[in-house]
């Protein structure tokens, strides 16, 4: 069996919440979603980015951009 092909089972509670597919992920998730900051790679000036948006430096047209390290502490198990 593909992807493709695949339907999820039902819960039998006889709502139905939407599917997360290729064609309707973009709705299921609320639109646009929240933004997300980044950083320019030439000016350095920091932005907040949409899904969606070219990605592009708002002030110098610049198409590198940095997505800034989240604040959360992050823990890694090494060996």
């Amino acid at each position: 069996m593909s992807r493709e092909t695949y339907e999820a089972p039902n819960t039998g509670s006889g709502s139905r919440a939407p599917a997360l597919g290729r064609g309707n992920a973009e709705s299921a998730l609320g639109g646009e979603g929240p933004a997300t900051q980044y950083k320019c790679g030439d000016c350095n000036a920091q932005m907040k980015l949409k899904r969606g948006d070219p990605i592009r430096c708002l002030d110098c047209g610049h198409r590198v951009l940095y997505k800034e390290r989240t604040k959360r502490m992050v823990q890694f198990e090494a060996r």
